[in-house]
């Protein structure tokens, strides 16, 4: 194991890089950025909606996957561009590979609350 922070200071330590790698995200990526304003938007109708719990953790699940599939994009974009800005077959499938996560997180989202909202 390698020495560093432990406990709650190693704690106190993730929860700020963690803070750093939204606000990053945030600031550099769009796609980010209107995923969370969709969220936003959607949030309360989970809670003004006639729901069961489960049904209410289901809807808001749904859309915290976005956010964590696109966070995770985000990093395979920022590795790939950091090993080479130049064009690789490799590298655009890892990019699309990603995106494609996005889209799939974004269907199962929408799958989510159309059948929870029309049955």
């Amino acid at each position: 194991m390698k020495p560093g922070k432990t406990g709650i200071t190693r704690i106190i330590a993730a929860a700020g890089y963690s803070w750093k790698g939204l606000r990053s995200t945030w600031q550099t990526e769009s796609a980010f950025r209107q995923e969370v304003i969709v969220c936003l938007l959607l949030t309360p109708w989970i809670f003004i909606l006639d729901l069961t719990g489960v049904e209410r953790a289901l809807l808001l699940a749904s859309l915290l996957l976005i956010l964590v599939v696109e966070l995770i994009n985000s990093s395979i974009e920022a590795i790939v561009d950091r090993i080479s800005p130049e064009f690789s077959e490799l590298s655009g499938k890892a990019k699309d590979a990603g995106s494609a996560a996005v889209l799939i997180s974004i269907l199962l989202a929408a799958m989510t609350w159309l059948l929870i909202l029309t049955l």
